[in-house]
């Protein structure tokens, strides 16, 4: 008689060497990101309306209060990173016979894994707000004058108004009709960062003369003083909103390398190679 004897081999899903991927610890790191990202988010803007007064010689300088911003938002990214890539790593699925190296690989990758779904996730919960922010910070100055009536315009307005252009001076202008003029024709000129065209420069003159009953000299002192301050805010803008990326791709970069190295120890301490690897 023969007996043949089966021999089952430990593990299964969670011990096969052929799973490399741990999709629930990642979910679970990722959303953990996120959750702390929020609360971070949270209570560093209690910090920053506690920092910033309206009344002068009061609060943190602009400048000051850039540059703690940036700093929090890397602050931010590497403590929700850690914490996220920590959980990932630790909270995966062992795996049995797989060598050291690979093992290292794997629990890096779950880090940076984790960390890239939970930037997705946040830049799909912030998408709108952000695009508002980044969008009005970089084209509201330029349009600051801007009324609503201007911004649901059509941008045939434009061109209406400069085939129906009439004599600032006349009697009969209404001073409503010239201010929402004028507001479109700045709005068209400074929009994409252009310039005001010498005809509607001189319109603007004319217009500025007329309402405030200073001299042609004055008015045109007036509107290149306006000009200048327009493009010196816009000026600003774009660099504001430069370093604002820049700190970004800073705070995501610095994210990913501590979301990959806490999931390597949160690996290694379930596993208890932590010290070795050290």
């Amino acid at each position: 008689m023969m007996i043949d004897t089966v021999v089952v081999a430990p593990g299964g899903p969670a011990g096969s060497p052929g799973t490399g991927v741990s999709w629930p610890s990642i979910i679970a790191g990722a959303v953990v990101a996120c959750a702390m990202t929020l609360v971070l988010l949270a209570f560093g803007t209690g910090l920053g309306l506690s920092a910033i007064s309206p009344w002068a010689g009061s609060g943190v300088s602009a400048t000051t209060f850039k540059i703690t911003t940036g700093l929090y938002l890397i602050v931010i990214a590497m403590i929700s990173s850690s914490i996220g890539g920590y959980l990932a790593g630790r909270l995966r699925t062992a795996w049995e016979g797989v060598h050291a190296d690979e093992v290292y690989f794997r629990d890096t990758a779950h880090g940076f894994i984790a960390w890239a779904l939970a930037s997705v996730l946040g830049a799909a919960v912030l998408a709108s707000p952000a695009t508002s922010l980044i969008g009005g910070t970089a084209a509201g100055v330029g349009q600051g004058a801007v009324t609503s009536a201007a911004q649901s315009s059509s941008p045939m307005d434009g061109y209406v108004d400069t085939i129906l252009r009439g004599d600032p001076a006349a009697q009969n202008a209404n001073p409503a009709d010239a201010r929402g003029e004028v507001v479109r024709l700045f709005t068209r000129s400074f929009r994409n960062g252009g310039e005001l065209k010498a005809p509607d420069r001189d319109y603007t003159v004319k217009v500025v003369a007329a309402r405030t009953g200073l001299s042609q000299q004055d008015a045109e002192k007036r509107v290149n003083d306006v000009v200048t301050q327009i493009k010196a805010d816009i000026d600003a803008a774009r660099k504001a909103t430069a370093s604002l990326a820049f700190w970004i791709t800073a705070s995501l970069l610095l994210g990913a390398f501590c979301a990959s190295l806490a999931a390597t120890e949160g690996g290694g301490l379930r596993d208890g190679t932590w010290k070795r690897r050290r």
